[in-house]
């Protein structure tokens, strides 16, 4: 089996503004980069589907759902808060991401593919049960792991979120579910300054300073988030693949280098092979240096194929 590559052309068409680094760019770049380094062309290449309403509402409230269909514009932008906004495609895009999420679980939890990576866009893991919040309009990771839980019947699900902001909206929605354990690395303190004392059995939040490198990020990975991950047993892993961390990005302050997101990918893998049969959907969240970016996505992306 391959690892599938899941994405979209309306991913491009959403646009909050000229000059954003949450841009299209992001995409092509990612894309252009897997090409030139003859990987794209190993991957299983699908393009998602829409996630429906019903999808959404497993992990959205249906009035926040209404409402962003309601405020979606025919023209122009509208914004959601003040660092997300929407224009005549975002509702598309988002939708689609929703969607890849959902496909890429079932093509995993079908034996259809080894592990999938969903390069889409905007990013999820900061919309909450009910708002948007920081580029991020529906949380993708949270409707991919509600369609494992509901549609596979799994028990026990992982996040691991290495993303430089914490997915404050991810643990919003499944702060209370015993079946999902979520773990994640960010720095503090930082926006959205959540997560650095909402740690729990299931919540594993360890915030770490700015200047962090690979190996304060194994440190938190072999001494935080092994042990409760054995002792959780996951069935099928995600991924909040935010690649923002990385010395060179401009929205943070961390020290991560192309290497560190191949050692943290090739711990993913380990544990989901251990107790989860190999299983995992990764999801691109943030990163804004457009080379970094392309460069350490793909190095997530080629070890996830090697599994």
């Amino acid at each position: 089996m391959t690892t599938a590559f899941i994405t979209h052309p309306d991913t491009l068409l959403h646009i909050m503004d000229g000059n954003h680094p949450e841009s299209p760019a992001r995409i092509t770049a990612i894309k252009n980069y897997l090409i030139k380094q003859d990987v794209y062309n190993h991957l299983a290449i699908y393009e998602s589907p829409v996630a429906t309403d019903a999808q959404l509402a497993k992990v959205h409230s249906t009035d926040y759902i209404a409402r962003i269909r309601a405020l979606s514009p025919k023209a122009g932008l509208v914004r959601l808060d003040p660092d997300t906004a929407m224009g005549p495609m975002s509702l598309s895009a988002t939708l689609h991401a929703s969607g890849a999420a959902i496909l890429a679980t079932d093509l995993v939890m079908q034996g259809k593919a080894a592990n999938a990576f969903c390069c889409t866009r905007p990013p999820g893991h900061h919309a909450g049960r009910a708002n948007s919040a920081g580029f991020c309009i529906f949380n993708h990771v949270a409707v991919g792991v509600a369609h494992a839980l509901t549609q596979y019947k799994v028990k026990r699900v992982a996040i691991i979120d290495f993303d430089v902001h914490h997915g404050d909206g991810t643990e919003d929605i499944f702060k209370y579910n015993p079946q999902v354990m979520l773990c994640s690395t960010f720095q503090h303190p930082f926006y959205p300054h959540r997560g650095f004392d909402s740690r729990t059995k299931t919540m594993i939040n360890v915030p770490l300073a700015a200047n962090a490198d690979g190996k304060k990020y194994q440190q938190a990975f072999s001494h935080e988030f092994l042990p409760a991950l054995n002792q959780f047993k996951p069935e099928i892993i995600y991924v909040s693949a935010g690649f923002d961390a990385h010395v060179d990005d401009p929205l943070a302050g961390m020290n991560l280098i192309d290497q560190d997101y191949i050692w943290m990918t090739e711990f993913i893998k380990q544990v989901a092979k251990q107790h989860a049969q190999g299983r995992i959907v990764s999801l691109l969240e943030g990163g804004y240096h457009l080379p970094a970016l392309a460069k350490a996505a793909s190095a997530h992306i080629t070890s996830l194929m090697l599994a």
